[in-house]
């Protein structure tokens, strides 16, 4: 299967580059899957809808999971020592800037319980090499300003030194040891949006780039199918009688890691944070037991559930790290537990847990829209996203949605 397969024309125009004035208000494309593709003329229909129409799309007897992580401010900007630079010419009036230049690090991954060792990306990459020291002030100095403190100057609010090198780009860095790493860290960083919304980060952001019932902190990306929900849509789902669980996996490079292979089935993905605690462990294995439905909030819901189902039944009969295709058995409960989670599913893949997702609209070439491909079908979403891009739904992380069932 290659790569290139799960390509599509989208405009720059049709990339959300700002949260809706009302989170609710977004708009929602409702997919339909055939029961039987295979045997249907169609692979589905589908429907334009608004997401406050998705409290009233849900069964009585629907289980919600959604994924409570928090995003932190996960960019810093800083400067480097310059100690392990190699030496640039005296005669050119640039070297000390460019020694002691501006550098970028995105956290993605806290190492273990430590929160001082964390890996990251950083920009300019190639010019940071391990030994270099990283420092990161409240108030960010002028360019042409060597990084250590000096009179007139504010002191590093935190300190890194580089310890490794990744495969394609990452580093290894360790901080120095504060009391109050993570009040540091929302003092001095900023909102990770993605690359492709064209702008620095506002104070807005750090509420509207956040679900309304996001709790455990460790996200570097927002689980972008929640922002949707308001306290008044979860309200409108309750009273239906709903029954809502929640879980954890904090978003980082597994999910937004660029595909740099032609073959889908020769990409890896990097791991991930989850959490499922016995009570949510308990509701959804209890609802399929029933046979309801287990409706899904997003991909990243999707591939937390999904590789607990693999968990309870492969600990042993294969690794539980980057070997999921289509699983053995029948299995379809998940057990209570925390990990780190690279399941890659892309068509073929056989859903064991989830029978319904709300998701927004991913990049071309994506893992994620290889997900939801495998999900409702690759030439049905690919004919559903050409249809959002000529209906003018917003794409991305502050755009639409899609509901499929």
């Amino acid at each position: 299967m290659l790569v290139s397969d799960f390509n599509f024309h989208l405009p720059p125009n049709s990339i959300a580059q700002e949260p809706p004035a009302d989170r609710a208000g977004s708009r929602l494309l409702h997919l339909i899957r055939a029961p039987q593709p295979s045997m249907a003329r169609t692979p589905g229909v589908w429907h334009d809808r608004a997401f406050r129409d998705f409290p009233d799309l849900l069964r009585p007897d629907d289980l919600l999971v959604l994924n409570n992580t928090r995003v932190f401010p996960a960019r810093l900007y800083g400067h480097r020592s310059g100690e392990r630079a190699q030496a640039l010419s005296p005669h050119n009036p640039a070297s000390r800037d460019f020694l002691h230049g501006r550098v970028e690090v995105l956290l993605t991954r806290q190492l273990g319980d430590d929160p001082n060792e964390w890996e990251c990306l950083v920009r300019p990459g190639r010019k940071i090499g391990v030994g270099e020291k990283l420092f990161f002030r409240e108030t960010p100095a002028d360019s042409s300003s060597a990084t250590e403190s000096r009179a007139g100057e504010s002191p590093a609010v935190l300190e890194a030194e580089v310890l490794a090198r990744g495969t394609f780009g990452e580093r290894r860095i360790r901080f120095r040891p504060v009391p109050d790493f993570f009040a540091r860290i929302e003092r001095v960083g900023h909102i990770p949006l993605p690359p492709y919304i064209d702008r620095g980060d506002l104070p807005a952001d750090r509420d509207r780039y956040q679900t309304v019932y996001a709790k455990a902190r460790g996200s570097v990306a927002a689980p972008t199918a929640g922002l949707h929900f308001t306290p008044e849509i979860l309200d409108r789902i309750r009273a239906r009688g709903i029954e809502i669980a929640e879980i954890t996996l904090h978003v980082g490079l597994g999910t937004f890691q660029p595909v740099r292979v032609e073959k889908v089935e020769d990409h890896k993905l990097h791991r991930e944070y989850f959490e499922i605690s016995p009570a949510a462990a308990t509701a959804i294995n209890a609802a399929k037991a029933r046979g309801r439905r287990i409706v899904a909030v997003g991909t990243t819901t999707v591939r937390t559930l999904e590789f607990a189902a693999q968990q309870s039944t492969q600990d042993d009969a294969q690794s539980l790290h980057g070997e999921l295709q289509p699983p053995l058995g029948n299995a379809s409960s998940v057990q209570p537990g925390r990990g780190e989670a690279d399941i890659f599913i892309y068509p073929g893949y056989r859903f064991r847990i989830v029978d319904a997702l709300l998701t927004n609209f991913h990049l071309p070439q994506s893992t994620l829209l290889m997900l939801v491909s495998a999900f409702a079908g690759r030439d049905f979403v690919l004919a559903s996203y050409l249809h959002a891009v000529d209906s003018g739904y917003r794409f991305y992380s502050y755009g639409d949605c899609m509901f499929i069932e």
